[in-house]
């Protein structure tokens, strides 16, 4: 950034600051007499973590200043997209033939918990990509801005031959598992960029654990999240504080602007804004594991309730030739998804939490919302209708009603309802890991309500009731079968969902299943069945090993165990006997 000034005297100055790498290639040669000491400075500053900045200044003759200043005043009154490019064209002819003053460093401590929240990212498989404007610690000089197209050439070929030996680095068999980081400064960036050079880089990149690109401007930092994105495919968040983070952060599907000193530009161009960085590891690991379960679940739910719902309505219409007449009475359909199976669901995708706050972990192998998963609760609903109206075909047709009346449609139709609507709603309530006295109320109020609104209905007089005229009171609610059938329908429709649940958390257990029996057997530890099965399973194949945490927590519980044996034996090797 630059001002142009004058004195007292008249005499017109241009006065610079920034990085070290944009100053120095605008200084001349007679004004780098302190570049040798400043870069040596520089350096010393850099790795003590300080944040440096250089200084440098020209004086502008009369003629040159009025000169430019009418260009700048053009470029600066045009209207249009090529207004930024005519600017910086502007600032390019006044900014050069610079004299070097000298460098500053700041000290710009990290806010509280940083570190530690980079950390637990990382352990939750997130990859970190630094983008800043400030002066790297420690890298390779890739060489210095060159002037001539042979040069330029030769630094581009030098940058893919580093790259290419990165990647063959990165990927021998001894060094897969091993992490590595990406340093890469503005110039080599520049270069690494271009469109024939950028899928090299990008290949190398997402290979690496974390990429660190130093002294990069707001544009690069924009187009790395663009090229990013694209590459890999992946959702990608940006988090910044300052003007400068405002393009990346827009460019990212995830904005996340940081509330602070350096002005209000990077929260107002956000997605979600945080008053400190460390709030980030609450934001996407606790609740954006919450949300990702309590939206996939919410969502294979709906399939599930209306797949068994609308194939009891196609079911009847086969069995009847399609003769037209409809299973259900109106009303019954308007309120099916206005009233008795839409609060539970709303419940679950609000206050489901399968696990506290303390060990959120899972979510970016998107195992949840997976096609394997979306088929099985495709399955699930379409098993469910099919045992619905097939029981009860069966068995209304063997059973008589008042006076030895048989079942007909109205009859076949309330009471199929009813076994939906205890069959949903059970489900969800099978679904949900975390109740709350809200989910309770609103999943066994959607049944009652059922029954309310079902004796309502019937008591109006049969010009409004139709169908459903005193069925309640006068026929099924009398009848046993009709409760008997309930709960058996109920009971085998859900069957194959309970199997499936016991069998996975027996022998097939997800982290957060692993983690919800840690904290129950937490309290005795050499009771824990859980862990005599890990054990077991650890010495097999697996296509996914645990998280970072889920390991952790594994270890602390076998210390424990240990330690505890330890004591048994002592007190008995001690003891008097």
């Amino acid at each position: 950034m630059s001002v142009i000034v004058s004195n007292e005297d008249g005499q017109i100055f241009l006065l610079s600051k920034g990085a070290d790498n944009v100053i120095f290639d605008k200084l001349a040669d007679n004004g780098r007499t302190y570049q040798q000491a400043t870069t040596m400075h520089l350096e010393n500053y850099a790795e003590d973590g300080l944040r440096t900045m250089v200084f440098a200044y020209r004086k502008v003759e009369l003629t040159e200043y009025e000169r430019w200043n009418s260009i700048f005043t053009k470029a600066k009154a045009t209207i249009g997209p090529e207004r930024e490019e005519l600017l910086e064209k502007a600032s390019e002819l006044i900014e050069k033939d610079l004299v070097l003053v000298g460098a500053v460093a700041v000290e710009d401590k990290l806010q509280n918990g940083v570190p530690e929240c980079i950390d637990k990212l990382a352990q939750a498989g997130l990859k970190v990509w630094l983008l800043t404007g400030d002066k790297k610690e420690t890298a390779v000089n890739i060489g210095k801005e060159a002037e001539s197209a042979n040069q330029v050439k030769a630094i581009k070929d030098d940058i893919l031959r580093q790259i290419e030996s990165s990647y063959q680095v990165t990927m021998e068999e001894n060094n897969k598992d091993s992490p590595f980081a990406l340093v890469v400064d503005g110039k080599a960036l520049e270069i690494a960029l271009r469109s024939d050079t950028r899928d090299q880089f990008l290949r190398l990149a997402v290979h690496c654990a974390a990429v660190i690109c130093c002294r990069v401007s707001p544009k690069q930092k924009a187009l790395i999240t663009r090229l990013v994105k694209d590459y890999t495919g992946k959702t990608t968040l940006a988090i910044g504080d300052g003007a400068n983070d405002v393009g990346m952060i827009q460019e990212a599907d995830i904005g996340v602007g940081i509330s602070g000193v350096e002005g209000m530009q990077a929260v107002m161009a956000s997605d979600f804004s945080l008053p400190q960085f460390r709030f980030l590891e609450r934001l996407l690991i606790v609740h954006g594991h919450w949300c990702y379960k309590r939206i996939t679940k919410m969502i294979l739910y709906f399939v599930y309730k209306n797949i068994a719902f609308g194939l009891t309505l196609f079911y009847y219409e086969v069995y009847t030739s399609f003769s037209g007449d409809v299973l259900y009475d109106d009303w019954y359909m308007v309120m099916f998804n206005v009233l008795l199976t839409s609060l539970p669901v709303i419940a679950l995708g609000v206050l489901e939490q399968d696990l506290s706050s303390e060990v959120c972990l899972q979510g970016q192998r998107n195992i949840c919302f997976s096609w394997k998963r979306i088929i099985g609760w495709i399955l699930n609903g379409v098993f469910a209708s099919l045992a619905i109206f097939l029981l009860n075909i069966y068995i209304l047709s063997l059973t008589a009603f008042r006076e030895g009346d048989i079942a007909d449609v109205d009859h076949l139709g309330t009471i199929t309802y009813t076994c939906l609507i205890w069959t949903v709603n059970c489900q969800i309530a099978l679904i949900i890991t975390h109740f709350t006295w809200i989910q309770h109320f609103l999943i066994w109020g959607s049944i009652l309500c059922w029954y309310i609104f079902l004796f309502l209905y019937g008591a109006l007089p049969p010009q409004y009731s139709y169908r459903a005229f005193r069925l309640l009171v006068e026929a099924i609610g009398p009848a046993p079968i009709y409760w008997i059938a309930t709960l058996l329908i109920v009971v085998v429709s859900l069957l194959p969902y309970y199997i499936h649940i016991v069998v996975q958390r027996l022998f097939y257990p997800m982290d957060d299943h692993l983690i919800q029996e840690m904290k129950s057997y937490r309290k005795d530890i050499t009771d824990c069945a859980m862990w005599l099965r890990e054990q077991q399973n650890s010495n097999k194949t697996t296509n996914f090993g645990f998280s970072a945490r889920v390991d952790a927590k594994i270890l602390q519980l076998k210390e424990q165990l240990h330690q505890k044996k330890k004591s048994v034996y002592r007190s008995v090797t001690n003891s008097p006997m």
